[in-house]
């Protein structure tokens, strides 16, 4: 069963940055995408960022592309979310995840970190 270990968060002025780490370990799946969603309170989960593994291509949600970026470490497991000229509105709970295949089955299942609080102060 793998699990996800997610780790940057804080709080910071806003104009400030964040860097979000999230690793994977305990499974021998394959993963075939990782990203990031958010939820604010009183908010939906929203999609930040994605990075499909097979293609190498990434998606940043519309509303951030240009101010938060999503890289990979294929080799650690590990997906990065850096997070520029953040603002109050960024405020949320960070949720890392990962889409993996089983190496038998090629099912795939979705595995989610626990959540790091940003809080961008005004």
């Amino acid at each position: 069963q793998a699990q996800l270990a997610e780790s940057g968060g804080g709080v910071v002025q806003a104009g400030g940055s964040l860097r979000l780490s999230c690793a994977a370990s305990g499974s021998s799946s394959r993963i075939t995408a990782m990203g990031w969603y958010r939820q604010a309170p009183g908010m939906q989960r929203e999609l930040v960022a994605v990075f499909t593994v097979y293609s190498g291509s990434t998606y940043v949600s519309d509303s951030l592309r240009g101010r938060f970026t999503i890289s990979t470490d294929n080799d650690k497991n590990t997906v990065y979310l850096q997070m520029n000229s953040l603002k109050p509105a960024d405020t949320a709970v960070y949720y890392c995840y990962m889409e993996m295949a089983d190496p038998i089955t090629l099912s795939e299942k979705m595995y989610w970190g626990r959540g790091t609080q940003v809080t961008v102060s005004s």
